[in-house]
């Protein structure tokens, strides 16, 4: 360590010198007090999808090492492992969907207390369908210059459903996990053409998500969507690249519609700890945000310009796996819809524009609004109870004392963030944009819910 002989030093260069030294030590210590890591090797969990990028980034880039964090990233085998490996300790934290750990916090599925403090992105996912299905579709749907006009609503779909159910056959779709992104970005499409996607009814043991549907809406793991579509098993699904394209180039189904153009801008995933990992290991918890924080930013800047590097990083099998020419298919500002049919999406995936780290807490209030509406939680409640559960999962004063520390360090600017001091965490109304025309206020849940034909509102139940 250098020493220094501060007589020695007023001597030559005077009083004023000295307590300027003085003051600069103290401050520096003062910083090092206040980031003293609790823990310094850290697990942390993922699934191979394409939006967990920004934790291989901060590993790769080394911001995870700036912070003093020695990161293990360990890829999971599902939603409910992940889940399971964070609650008892095994990991210290993981990518999750943004529904996780809010149903968990409310006792859906699983019990226990996980927060965050970290939205890792917006956007990301789409529908596919089979290519028989496709084909009813397509006769349905207005064309110009030979191709379908975009967005496709779920109007095309719903006498393709009516067909099957003529024939005797259910008519199958898959989702990721029962409070995925995915599962309430396929509800809401449907629903929003006249198709009843089916309740929960956990008060009477039913979370099969089917009761009143005109579709069964069921569970498989991202990396098996494919392979379950061309065998038959399901008819479509909703998920997280690179799981559509991968459809596209092997040639057995087509994406019909992203999430961009269901309801666009609102957390997709999320990364959680448990809360007796944050009570426990606050100063640590904060680093990890940092390093992440400076992660979706490399990943956005200027014009997504790191995109073709990222995603050739999770190419790599101990992250995603799959081809790079899949993973850029999306992530680099384009879609391929029906083979051929490629389109400019510049905000299919983002990682920190429009303040998409931020854990806004409307974003949280939607998802519970979508709980609600499909009965997973099977009574009313009143609004100051969405926003209660929000405050208790979704934690901004987290991530604001790390946006903070990043300013402070010049490694950040305060531009890049939305007003620390300021902020309500409800996102401007006007930020959201839905396919049935609907707005959303988080800071009126139950009003928000009356709008909707389909789904439960008020003292609705599902018996």
């Amino acid at each position: 360590m250098m020493k220094f002989n501060f007589a020695n030093i007023g001597r030559q260069y005077g009083l004023t010198c000295v307590i300027a030294i003085i003051l600069a030590f103290s401050c520096i210590s003062s910083v090092y007090a206040v980031n003293d890591l609790e823990k310094e090797d850290l697990k942390f969990g993922f699934i191979k999808l394409t939006d967990m990028v920004p934790l291989a980034i901060a590993y790769e880039k080394g911001y995870f090492e700036d912070e003093g964090l020695y990161v293990t990233l360990e890829a999971q085998a599902n939603w409910k492992v992940l889940l399971d490996r964070v609650i008892d300790g095994e990991l210290d934290g993981a990518h999750m969907l943004s529904g996780q750990p809010i149903g968990a916090t409310i006792g859906f599925g699983t019990k226990a207390d996980v927060i965050t403090a970290f939205s890792m992105d917006l956007n990301g996912n789409a529908i596919t369908v089979s290519n028989a299905v496709w084909d009813e579709m397509k006769k349905h749907l207005p064309m110009k210059d030979g191709k379908p006009v975009h967005p496709n609503k779920s109007d095309a779909l719903k006498p393709v459903i009516e067909s099957y159910k003529t024939q005797g056959k259910p008519f199958n779709l898959g989702v990721v996990f029962p409070v995925s992104t995915h599962n309430y970005e396929m509800r809401y499409w449907l629903a929003a053409g006249g198709i009843h996607p089916g309740y929960y009814a956990p008060h009477t043991g039913d979370i099969t998500g089917q009761l009143n549907g005109d579709v069964l809406i069921s569970v498989t793991p991202p990396p098996q969507m494919p392979a379950t579509l061309e065998s038959g098993t399901i008819y479509g699904y909703c998920v997280g690249e690179p799981w559509n394209q991968q459809a596209v180039f092997k040639g057995i189904g087509v994406p019909v519609i992203t999430d961009y153009d269901i309801r666009n801008n609102i957390s997709e995933k999320v990364f959680g700890v448990s809360q007796g990992w944050a009570d426990k290991y606050p100063n640590t918890h904060i680093a990890v945000v940092k390093a992440l924080i400076r992660a979706g930013k490399w990943l956005d800047e200027e014009n997504n310009k790191n995109r073709p590097e990222a995603a050739k990083i999770i190419s790599q099998s101990n992250y995603v796996g799959a081809d790079y020419e899949v993973i850029a298919n999306s992530m680099t500002g384009v879609f391929e819809y029906e083979k051929g049919d490629v389109r400019e999406a510049p905000d299919f995936n983002v990682f920190h524009r429009y303040n998409a780290t931020y854990p806004y807490y409307s974003d949280a209030i939607w998802y519970l609004t979508q709980m609600r509406r499909w009965g997973q939680i099977p009574e009313h409640k009143p609004d100051e109870w969405y926003m209660e559960m929000a405050k208790k999962v979704y934690r901004p004063d987290i991530y604001a004392q790390a946006a903070k520390a990043l300013i402070a360090e010049g490694k950040m600017s305060a531009a890049d963030f939305p007003d620390l001091d300021k902020s309500d965490g409800f996102r401007p109304v006007e930020h959201t944009t839905f396919i049935d025309g609907i707005p959303f206020d988080g800071r009126k849940p139950n009003a928000y819910l009356e709008q909707f034909p389909i789904g439960l509102k008020g003292n609705d139940t599902v018996n």
